[in-house]
């Protein structure tokens, strides 16, 4: 926490600030690869939303301005690998979406939502923290290495048409 905002737990309130940042996500997407994304949308209405900040094995983070003025976000999803035949029974906390928005950007929020993220998953004994970063998205990429995050795995494509 610092002077200016904190970070928390996502509450019913703030759906409508969560709402605006997913329209951001999206189209830094959409801008970037108008072939996959459509724009501007969001993934979740604000019932879906509702039900997620309500489960408890979907954690979602907020970083709020001392006004309420929802600054991030950080949507989690718990991950357990169980029964596989190679895989290791691991538990993994999946950031499933992390956005600032775009006038808060430079002053720590993705950072402060990150140590959130962390913070929770060591109290919870999780074994690691994943997330995906598309290609397109540099400036993302360098932001998750530079907190110490590093390449897991690669996913490619070859585009037919």
């Amino acid at each position: 926490m610092t002077d200016n905002y904190q970070v928390r737990r996502a509450q019913p309130e703030d759906i409508p600030g969560i709402l605006k940042l997913l329209v951001q996500v999206d189209m830094v997407h959409h801008n970037a690869r108008p072939d996959i994304f459509k724009g501007p949308a969001t993934k979740y209405n604000a019932a879906q939303l509702a039900e997620i900040i309500a489960d408890e094995k979907r954690p979602v983070f907020v970083c709020a301005s001392e006004d309420g003025h929802v600054l991030g976000h950080a949507f989690c999803v718990q991950k357990q690998t169980l029964g596989d035949p190679v895989l290791t029974e691991t538990r993994t906390l999946y950031i499933d979406d992390i956005c600032v928005d775009e006038a808060a950007r430079g002053q720590h929020v993705g950072t402060e939502l990150y140590k959130a993220v962390v913070a929770y998953a060591r109290e919870q004994e999780f074994y690691n923290i994943t997330l995906n970063v598309w290609s397109c998205n540099p400036g993302a990429q360098r932001f998750y290495e530079s907190l110490g995050l590093v390449p897991q795995k690669i996913g490619m494509e070859y585009i037919l048409r």
